[in-house]
């Protein structure tokens, strides 16, 4: 991906003003607002002003750092659609970047034949300028209730979950709360807020030590229903990629990425990336529901070497020796140092195989 011209400082500083200002105004008129209310807030700016990927940006995803990553999940669908029977399915992308995750995916899986319609879920208009010019023809949607209907759907969301808001809960002394953020002058803080019904909060961690924090994200689990919902209704599969764990389980995961280097969450509301791990465990409980079938979740390292990664390395090497180096360092990032961290979901309708890469 071509990373485009930084949006110009003047508006982007000006924005930045006028968010913190408003979000400061709002909670001293009506006081503190969840977590969630502020991440959802300062995330909706941050995508909607500039391309954030790359040298340029804040932070590189892994389509960035090497074209395999795309063309192993383009032959991973290739091959479940044709192990489905090569039905007229489409392909979704959650959260598509630049779109050069669905250009190298298109590209490998047009060689085994397949070769669908784009749909991507994107709001940003910076960033869906940058998937215009990599993927012709695409069709933009807001959310994914305005997806296509009757035919399958072959879905994929890389890191996309990681940026929904999420709910934090705090252990206090005499009980739980939702954590809240406060303001004073223009200094941003978390701080406990309503108190919450311990039922809501999993037994095995109820008696846990005061300070201990809970994260939840219902607009995370909103949408994974519906697209299983979509998906066993009309058949096809889904491929989350993201960091994240098992939980339910203790930890405050919430951070803020500028630069490249970490920064503090609460500071520049709209400026950072504002991130939380995923807990796949709940999204896989929330597919069961809609009656689709979650695959056990394996890591990204395992699943990138099932997909056939060290051979497409060693071609890769191959054909541009000058680059060998280069494509070797490629790979490892992606299974060594990205490998445990980052964690893979498939969710697929009721009589699809499931996808190559994860165990039955």
């Amino acid at each position: 991906m071509t990373a485009p011209p930084p949006t110009p400082p003047a508006s982007g500083r000006g924005e930045e003003a006028s968010l913190a200002d408003r979000l400061a105004r709002a909670i001293t008129l009506a006081g503190p607002i969840p977590i969630a209310q502020f991440m959802a807030a300062a995330n909706a700016h941050y995508y909607a002003t500039r391309d954030p990927l790359g040298a340029g940006g804040d932070f590189t995803t892994a389509p960035e750092i090497s074209q395999m990553f795309g063309e192993l999940l383009g032959l991973c669908a290739a091959d479940l659609w044709d192990r489905a029977g090569r039905p007229h399915a489409a392909w979704v992308e959650c959260g598509p970047g630049r779109g050069t995750l669905t250009a190298d995916a298109l590209r490998a899986a047009a060689k085994a034949g397949f070769a669908p319609p784009v749909h991507f879920v994107e709001t940003s208009p910076v960033l869906r300028a940058e998937q215009a010019r990599r993927v012709e023809g695409a069709t933009w949607h807001d959310d994914v209730t305005t997806l296509p209907d009757g035919a399958p759907l072959i879905v994929v969301a890389n890191e996309f979950f990681d940026a929904l808001p999420i709910r934090q809960l705090v252990r206090a002394a005499d009980g739980w709360a939702e954590r809240f953020v406060a303001c004073q002058d223009t200094l941003f803080l978390p701080v406990a807020g309503k108190p919450v019904p311990a039922e809501i909060i999993p037994a095995a961690l109820r008696d846990a030590a005061p300070g201990s924090i809970i994260e939840t994200s219902p607009a995370s689990v909103a949408i994974f229903r519906a697209l299983a919902r979509r998906i066993a209704q009309q058949g096809g599969a889904m491929l989350t990629v993201d960091y994240g764990y098992e939980g339910p389980a203790i930890g405050d995961t919430l951070q803020a990425v500028r630069g490249h280097a970490y920064a503090n969450p609460f500071e520049s509301p709209g400026e950072n990336d504002l991130t939380a791990h995923v807990d796949f465990a709940t999204l896989a409980a929330a597919a069961m529901k809609e009656g689709a079938r979650p695959s056990p979740v394996v890591t990204q390292g395992a699943f990138l070497r099932a997909l056939g990664i060290d051979a497409r390395a060693a071609a890769l090497a191959k054909g541009a020796p000058a680059r060998a180096r280069g494509i070797v360092a490629d790979r490892d990032r992606l299974t060594i140092e990205m490998g445990t961290l980052f964690k893979a979901l498939a969710v697929t309708a009721p009589g699809w195989p499931l996808p190559a890469g994860f165990a039955s």
